[in-house]
């Protein structure tokens, strides 16, 4: 996207004007820097980042007052039309983001030692991540695996962090944490319980936030485990830290505890299972048989690994290599059903402008589903993908598919990612996991 910015010549020195200082005192309550650039908003367009939308759109900018220009991870100062300061946050200097908000004015009112102080911020917002999870009461001695810091949900836009156990695994999406690593990874490592810090950067988010991925440092400790072993929900899983995302999916927890209270006596289906999470749960509920369908031979191996750990009959609880809709075509020739189906595909549509190619893959995915759950039997579909989800139209995909199933369908639940993943709501875009359970009828 183009982006037409024009730079004012001049410094802001501080101490700032009045209306800001004056109720934040950043200049007696922190290290505040010589001069700092003011990224002044266009007429008309401040109110969506007043509301607390952290994502300032290079649209959205009038001008830039400062020299030398602000420089891609450089705190810098967002002010209204009349320049009056709204807010600060962090500048990219090539992404269509132009700035990441990260404390409002009346914010730095009430808490000022954070004000235009990065470190200090990372400390405040990762301790009251820390908090929420403790009063969500995670960790356990029955969850160990978990989502420390969401993002937009915690204030720390492009930060994901998750907990296996002793070791964080941080997935990075935006330039300025690259340049703040070491403080991020500081405050990880004060942290209680954990002893390991994996960073991950992921490389097709941080193109597009125009980084240079040449740049990235490669280096892990030496003494980094390449696996974990954690429990969720009581069941024990391998965790492998080279697997998919982060290696392990900690948005489904309670999704999948759900499946262990609803599978008692029942024949059970888990599509797409990657390490066998859904597959597990249900095995403890008391299913009498489990299949688990997944292309990934590294995912089956840990998924057949995780049977051995937790003493489960592998007669019981078997995994299978094959693409799945294949294997569904093929249990659909055999007259196969079954009383629970999951279906929890990878992400089809990253992004809007494939989002209707993805539909008729969505579509066709929960017909067969749908077709292989017994008549009354449940079936539990998702989809992780945020275009379709921030869309509203995955339920009328499954409308749709019912139709072309011949079957009927009724909304049992409706879910999304689990509590440990929150959401800003100034920030709709943060929300990404559909999953509905249906009875197929």
């Amino acid at each position: 996207m183009a982006r037409m910015v024009m730079v004012v010549v001049g410094v802001l020195k501080l101490p700032f004007p009045s209306r800001l200082l004056s109720s934040c005192q950043i200049a007696s309550s922190c290290r505040t820097p010589q001069g700092v650039a003011k990224v002044v908003l266009k007429k008309g367009k401040t109110q969506l980042f007043k509301d607390g939308s952290p994502m300032v759109y290079s649209g959205a900018v009038d001008r830039i007052i400062g020299k030398p220009p602000p420089q891609t991870g450089d705190v810098v100062i967002v002010a209204d039309g009349t320049e009056n300061p709204i807010g600060w946050g962090l500048y990219n200097s090539v992404s269509m983001f132009c700035v990441r908000l990260m404390q409002l004015q009346h914010e730095s009112t009430r808490d000022p030692s954070c004000a235009l102080n990065v470190e200090k911020l990372l400390q405040t917002r990762i301790a009251q991540a820390v908090e929420l999870r403790k009063s969500l009461g995670i960790p356990s001695a029955n969850t160990n695996a978990y989502r420390l810091v969401n993002s937009e949900g915690d204030r720390l836009s492009g930060l994901v962090v998750d907990v296996f156990g002793d070791i964080a695994v941080v997935a990075s999406s935006a330039a300025w944490l690259e340049k703040y690593r070491n403080q991020v990874e500081t405050c990880l490592r004060s942290i209680h319980g954990i002893n390991h810090i994996n960073w991950r950067p992921s490389l097709d988010v941080l193109k597009e936030d125009g980084f240079d991925i040449s740049s990235l440092s490669q280096a892990q400790s030496s003494s980094l485990p390449q696996r974990s072993m954690v429990v969720e929900n009581g069941i024990s899983f391998a965790v492998s830290l080279e697997g998919q995302k982060t290696g392990f999916y900690t948005d489904q927890r309670e999704n999948r505890h759900l499946i262990s209270t609803i599978s008692a006596g029942k024949r059970v289906l888990d599509l797409c299972c990657y390490s066998g999470g859904f597959a597990l749960n249900a095995a403890r509920g008391g299913a009498t048989s489990v299949v688990g369908i997944d292309s990934s031979l590294p995912a089956l191996e840990l998924a057949r690994e995780n049977v051995i750990l937790n003493h489960m009959d592998p007669g019981k609880v078997v995994f299978i290599k094959q693409d799945s809709t294949e294997f569904m075509k093929a249990a659909l020739s055999r007259e196969e059903s079954w009383d629970i189906v999951i279906l929890d595909p990878p992400k089809l549509a990253p992004r809007k402008k494939v989002l209707h190619n993805a539909a008729g893959m969505y579509r066709n995915l929960n017909s067969l589903a749908m077709r292989l759950t017994r008549s009354g039997g449940l079936m539990m579909t998702c989809s992780c993908s945020g275009a379709m989800t921030q869309s509203g139209k995955f339920l009328g995909i499954l409308q749709s598919a019912a139709a072309m199933a011949g079957r009927k369908i009724t909304v049992v639940r409706e879910a999304g990612a689990a509590s440990d993943h929150p959401l800003d709501p100034s920030y709709p875009q943060g929300q990404y996991l559909s999953n509905f359970l249906l009875r197929v009828l």
